[in-house]
């Protein structure tokens, strides 16, 4: 049996200095949580600013709505109007071609 008291350890170096990727992957997992947690304060911060004011008033939308309603109606109403005219003109027109059964 052999007793090393006096035993060197081995250390083995890198010879050449190498970039661990290791540290990149910490730095953009570091980056990409931060970014989440700041996306997250942000969000809830706008979230409680709108909560906090009244965005619509609903008088403000009724009259929107209403004169909104009305202009569709008579751009609806006008163009049937004008569909009804033309075809009145056709109806009332006669035909140029005469047709050669007859």
């Amino acid at each position: 049996m052999k007793i090393n008291i006096f035993k060197k350890k081995k250390v083995f170096k890198k010879e050449n200095f190498k970039l661990s990727p290791d540290i990149y992957w910490k730095i953009i997992l570091g980056l990409f949580l931060s970014l989440i947690v700041i996306t997250a304060l942000f969000g809830f911060y706008v979230f409680s600013q709108i909560n906090q004011e009244l965005v619509f008033s609903t008088e403000s939308l009724n009259s929107v709505k209403e004169k909104g309603k009305i202009e569709k109606t008579r751009e609806a109403l006008d163009l049937f109007l004008q569909r009804e005219e033309k075809s009145k003109e056709i109806l009332n027109s006669p035909s140029p071609v005469i047709d050669p059964s007859l």
